[in-house]
């Protein structure tokens, strides 16, 4: 699995099974205002007024909770189907103008 750089607003969701698997990220990439960040999902969601119930319930309603990759937009509290590969999130943040093709090597 490849990485995937994202504006910490945006949260990556699986849904394998019958469970939701949240993706919070683990570092920051880059800090603009310097202030702290805390990663931890719960005080993430707190920040925008969401709960990970919240997240779910939104994310099945979109397609009856099919397997694979949501994308949540935290800020406008906006859920997106994904697709059933990794790559398949990348793919949607380029549809938003989030980051840029690999380059060739």
């Amino acid at each position: 699995m490849s990485t995937i750089i994202h504006p910490s607003n945006y949260l990556i969701v699986e849904r394998e099974a019958t469970a939701w698997i949240f993706k919070p990220g683990d570092k920051v990439f880059y800090n603009a205002t310097n202030k702290p960040v805390n990663l931890g999902l719960e005080s993430r969601l707190e920040k925008f007024g969401l709960s990970t119930e919240t997240i779910m319930i939104e994310m099945f309603r979109i397609n009856g909770g099919k397997a694979g990759y949501y994308l949540t937009n935290l800020r406008k509290k906006q859920y997106y189907y994904c697709g059933t590969e990794w790559q398949d999130v990348k793919l949607k943040l380029r549809e938003f103008g989030i980051g840029l093709d690999d380059p060739e090597v």
